[in-house]
């Protein structure tokens, strides 16, 4: 096969693009033949040879999206895009925070624009807009060096619609502490830390939202409002009187005309906006009159179905009159209107069909790109993309940098040179047959003109393949997140001592010890007993996640309630402990056999995966693919919920022992399930030569014999069954692998044999249950774990509404979505139903696309649908809960949850995590019984799920009752009791401590916590004053990372943080920072108390102490008046250490002393 294409051509190809006819010559100008994936390419032309400004008008949202990514690709021009509200005309929602951020950062930029391009949706542009002069005259300044007056800026900022919380993570929200104001400004892509000296900007900062910590240094910063509406005085007056003069109607009963009266912005008030000003503005006032149009085909209808239903709603809506609503013209422009504006300017108008017809018409030379498959069973695979690339230049376009290496590596395999370009331009300028480049393409086109070329898309090569790259991050580990369940704490939630159990947390409570002002966490035992837990000792708390909050077991102070329990589960946590080191070194001292990999057809093998591995999923199969190449046996585990993730990884591992001449069986605990699998293996293995067989009560006694006689000849590649495949009469020629389904789920006698077969062959394990993550530490290097689970993106706002399920309501919620361009899933989990529920709807909503996903569809077909999903086939997925781990749908952004109050808290949030991206409102609505229908439980689960909009902190929380249950199912259902008596955290803290102390050949007393704390009071204050950090949630959790430091360099990264995110630390704090890190030095010579004040202390040695006896004797025999025993295991000290500086010098000196 021939290297490069290069060598075969008579004469190289410079790329020249189609003539266009001169743009703008004639007031409107129709192009023609333009496929969709090819309009980005003519505008960017246009724009680039154009010296006035372009506005681009497209039929909906979601194309306005698809062109501004092209356009990012094809131009360096600038690309602004005015985004829709996307809410339903007369919403009862507001937008999204970062539309209005976004909206306001176009808006605030045009009146300047010269050149570059404006997209804008047609509904957009029919929106009437405030004045331009409100947007630019309400900009705040902040420059280094200015003088600001804080109780002013609060004023303006309030005015300006800025939102005052604790901690800033959204647009539009502002905190002060002190000297430092954080304000995530609108517009702005990061939020910014603005840092006083007294009056005076000593600095502004950008910081990220995630960590609080700050990045990059700016000079000055122009300050947007927060609302396309003003709500200052006059604004408000503004308001009052338009309201009075529009509506005859009793204000009082209005909630809002009371809310904007109180100065507060109601949800749904944008609808209201020609209230606020005396005249509105179009987008058309925005920008200069030079403007130059271009029109995509079909906004005319478009305009006109969006203007039918506005009127549509605003009819339905207009006799209320507790929220009386404007008329259409006041806040829409009608269709005529619009269209007569429009004809003022030059137009061109882009569309597919021919328009050569037409005066001004014109047809380009350019076409859809043809499909070009990858045949993976033909000797040349890439024999069509080969032929096709010989008469034209071609670039191919990956959907990721991920997936242009893919792309690059078949390729080379097939001896197919591809150059690397970064961009279009340089692709352009270049005179390579054959490039790559990572481009977000809808689809291909080609030009015949006299210089051929065609962008190839990777839809072109593999049908429509599903990339999941567009939101996932690989999951950094975060401090905030080991911290994060005490920081969700609130007053009633029950928390475990380490040395008095479990109590409730009651809040924090300053109180003055010897005179010293210090903080404590209030908890309340049985019988109404208080403790008072210094702060210092916070990594003595951890939250009760044993079972139902209201139900924790609190225990009475003084007895030996606790002490029991904790003895209980220690004498367990040993075994435990024992048994799985034994485990360990069993396998560490056998050898298996070493696969081999062939890596062109394992490259081959896995591009036959229609969905592209989420970054957990591809860490589980290397880490497979590792296990399987080593001369040590396999025995991983691999979990992940249900859905396309394990099963890959199993079919992986089967290819590859495969390869290797060995068989596989597939062991499963029902029928109905080894039926389930072996369609889907087969279906993955259809085009390689390999035999996949089933043995279950479906054959016939005939078949199964046949079966197992070709499985002892070595006949069967990959055998699927369940427990009776344990039976010693099977006979296997060559068994390598065996892969393990829910072995939980097997009984006593088969886990028996199961433990038996680990000694030979390889073993991969799946479970659906998800196993902690903490667990997962505690085990590392006892057995192989890999976790597949996607981790919560960055902060999403999913509006959640809990409502009795109601046609009218399904139906607003579905069009909200799909007229903005985006994509429902729709939960209904009966399978016996769904294929009435999916009638039901299309009759409500006979222009829906819907398409049906359940669990019991065979694996080929659920692919197809999800696959049609992604790309937009269907604008509704009728699902059941398989949806709960499938594959990210960056564009589905509602879920509609059938009898939400048969889900569990963890479910309903792993399902709200289906939906929410940053620049689209999400919502979920939860459909219920009538309310007098639902159990306590219930309706206690939906509450805590509507107000826990924030999925970040939430989702820990959630999980803890399936971590309870993964423990259990890994370490065996005795130890879930244990768990239930003294808390999933502690009980996890002890299973760690005692496999460590095995390892290291000590022994341990797991009851003793105390064993490893040092009590230490200085008689100083070491507390986070509340003027320095007011909000009591952020306090506990800095608290708590203080007390949870491991080491002298982890307080010091806390120090730089908290200076960077509070400013600079005053003394308390720093009495705590240096009381933590003596509390670390003690911790590690075995010394159990410091008690220091101004005439001297007393230190108190733990029974193993790393201190030296005999240094202890000649120091006090060096210095008899200075230090002596008191008792067997203390050490008196006499000094004078008045100020905080001496005390802790003095204490300093004296460990460093002692120190071996």
């Amino acid at each position: 096969m021939p290297a490069d294409l290069g060598s075969q051509r008579q004469n190289p190809i410079v790329i020249k693009l189609p003539d266009m006819p001169t743009p703008w010559q004639s007031k409107h100008q129709h192009w023609g033949r333009l496929p969709a994936a090819a309009r980005g390419l003519i505008i960017a032309e246009l724009v680039e040879h154009s010296s006035d400004p372009v506005l681009v008008i497209c039929r909906d949202t979601s194309s306005a999206y698809q062109l501004e990514q092209a356009l990012a690709f094809f131009t360096k021009a600038d690309v602004h895009l005015l985004p829709d509200w996307e809410t339903l005309p007369y919403d009862t929602f507001s937008p999204h925070e970062d539309i209005i951020s976004d909206r306001l950062r176009t808006l605030s930029k045009l009146p300047e624009l010269k050149q570059g391009v404006l997209i804008v949706p047609i509904t957009t542009l029919m929106q009437r807009l405030a004045p331009p002069a409100y947007v630019q005259q309400r900009a705040l300044r902040f420059k280094v060096g200015h003088i600001l007056d804080l109780a002013e800026i609060r004023l303006q900022l309030e005015r300006s619609g800025y939102r005052h919380t604790a901690t800033v993570y959204q647009h539009g929200e502002y905190a002060f502490r002190g000297a430092i104001l954080d304000i995530f400004p609108m517009g702005c892509e990061q939020p910014l830390r603005i840092e006083l000296l007294d009056d005076e900007i000593d600095s502004i900062r950008e910081f990220d939202p995630e960590t609080q910590r700050g990045t990059e240094k700016v000079d000055d910063i122009d300050l947007l409002p927060a609302k396309e509406f003003p709500l200052d005085e006059d604004g408000i007056a503004l308001f009052r009187r338009q309201w009075h003069h529009r509506f005859d109607v009793d204000h009082r009963k209005c909630n809002l005309y009371q809310d904007v009266s109180d100065g507060i912005a109601p949800p749904g008030v944008e609808y209201y906006l020609s209230l606020f000003f005396e005249e509105t503005a179009s987008l058309f006032d925005y920008l200069p009159s030079s403007i130059h149009l271009i029109t995509e085909a079909g906004i005319e209808d478009a305009a006109q179905h969006y203007w039918q239903d506005i009127q549509q709603r605003y009819e339905q809506r207009q006799g209320d009159v507790q929220r009386p609503i404007l008329p259409p013209n006041a806040i829409f422009q009608a269709v005529p209107e619009l269209f007569a504006t429009l004809k003022h300017y030059p137009r061109i108008s882009l569309s597919a069909s021919s328009q050569a017809d037409q005066a001004g018409g014109h047809d380009f030379p350019i076409h859809d790109g043809p499909e070009l498959n990858v045949e993976p069973k033909s000797d040349d695979p890439l024999a069509k993309l080969r032929a096709y690339a010989l008469n034209r230049q071609v670039l191919l376009c990956a959907e990721s940098a991920g997936r242009r290496e893919a792309l690059q590596d078949l390729l080379k395999r097939h001896k197919l040179e591809a150059r690397e370009f970064s961009s279009w331009e340089a692709f352009h300028d270049s005179q390579s047959p054959l490039g790559i480049t990572v481009a977000p393409l809808e689809g291909g086109f080609s030009s015949d003109h006299a210089k051929a070329f065609a962008l190839v898309s990777e839809s072109q090569l593999f049908g429509r393949r599903v990339a999941q790259n567009r939101r996932r991050k690989k999951s950094t580990s975060n401090p905030d997140l080991v911290v994060r369940n005490l920081a969700e704490l609130r007053p009633g939630a029950p928390v475990v001592h380490a040395d008095h159990g479990v109590g409730r947390y009651l809040g924090l409570q300053t109180l003055d010890v010897d005179d010293d002002a210090n903080e404590f966490l209030t908890l309340e035992y049985a019988e109404g007993s208080l403790l008072y837990v210094p702060v210092s000792a916070l990594f003595l708390i951890s939250r009760y996640t044993g079972s139902d909050e209201d139900n924790a077991p609190l225990h009475r102070l003084g007895s030996d309630q606790w002490s029991k329990a904790k003895r209980k589960a220690a004498e367990k946590i040993r075994d435990v402990a024992a048994e799985l080191l034994d485990i360990y070194a069993r396998r560490s001292a056998r050898s298996g056999r070493a696969f081999d990999l062939d890596e062109a057809d394992y490259q081959m093998f896995a591009e036959g995966f229609p969905f592209e591995e989420t970054p957990d999923q591809q860490t589980a199969i290397d880490a497979v693919i590792g296990d399987m190449k080593a001369t040590q046996p396999m025995d991983r585990l691999v979990c992940g919920d249900v859905g396309f993730g394990k099963t890959e990884v199993a079919v992986r591992a089967a290819f590859i022992a495969v390869q290797n001449s060995s068989q596989v069986v597939v062991l499963v605990p029902t029928t109905l399930l080894a039926q389930q699998h072996f369609e889907s293996f087969r279906d993955r293995f259809a085009d390689w030569p390999v035999t996949v067989e089933v043995l279950s009560r479906f054959r016939s006694a005939s078949e199964q014999k046949a079966i197992l006689e070709n499985m002892a000849d070595g006949k069967v590649d990959i055998l699927i069954g369940t427990h009776k495949l344990l039976n010693g009469g099977i006979k296997y020629r060559e068994l390598g692998l065996v892969i393990i389904d829910e072995e939980h789920r097997f009984g006593v006698r088969q886990k028996e044999a199961l433990k038996n077969l680990r000694a030979e062959v390889d073993i991969l394990t799946l479970t659906a249950t998800p196993i902690p993550r903490t667990l997962n530490m505690s085990m590392s290097g006892i057995r192989d774990l890999s976790i597949i689970a996607t981790p919560p993106a960055r902060r999403l706002s999913v509006k959640t509404f809990v409502r009795e399920r109601d046609d009218a309501l399904i139906k607003e919620a579905i069009l909200r979505e799909v007229l903005r361009g985006g994509q429902v899933y729709y939960l209904h989990n009966e399978v016996k139903t769904i294929e009435k529920a999916a009638r039901d709807l299309q009759e409500v909503l006979p222009d829906i696309r819907i398409g049906i996903g359940h669990g019991q569809m065979r694996e080929r077909e659920l692919e197809q649908v999800m696959s049609d999903f992604y790309h937009r086939r269907h604008n509704v997925l009728l699902c059941s809960t398989i949806i709960e781990t499938g594959i990210d749908v960056p564009n589905a952004n509602t879920i509609i949850i059938e009898r939400a109050d048969k889900f569990g808290l963890a479910q309903l949030h792993q399902l709200r995590g289906r939906v929410g991206r940053s620049h689209h409102q999400a919502y979920a609505y939860l459909l219920t019984p009538p309310i007098k229908q639902l159990t306590g439980d219930a309706q206690k689960r939906l509450t805590a799920i509507s107000e826990a909009d924030d999925l970040g902190a939430g989702f820990t929380l959630a999980t803890h009752d399936m971590e309870i249950r993964g423990a259990g199912e890994l370490l065996g259902d005795e130890q879930s009791g244990q768990i239930h008596s003294i808390g999933f955290t502690m009980y996890m803290d002890m299973l760690d401590r005692a496999v460590n102390a095995i390892k290291s050949g000590k022994t341990i007393d797991l009851e003793n916590s105390s064993e490893d704390n040092v009590d230490i009071n200085l008689r100083l204050p070491a507390l986070i004053p509340d003027d320095y950090l007011p909000d009591v949630q952020s306090r506990l959790m800095m608290y708590k990372r203080i007390a949870s430091a491991a080491n002298a360099d982890e307080l010091r990264e806390l120090q730089i943080e908290m200076i960077d995110r509070f400013g600079l630390l005053p003394d308390q704090i720093k009495n705590l920072f240096r009381a933590s890190e003596l509390r670390q030095r003690a911790g590690a010579l075995g010394i159990s108390k410091l008690e220091f004040s101004a005439r001297g202390g007393r230190i108190e040695f733990s029974a193993h102490t790393e201190v030296d006896p005999l240094k202890l004797v000649q120091l006090v025999q060096s210095a008899p008046g200075a230090y002596q025993f008191d008792g067997a295991t203390a050490l008196k000290c006499k000094a004078e250490l008045e100020e905080a500086a001496q005390r802790f010098e003095y204490i300093e000196q004296l460990l460093e002393m002692l120190e071996p």
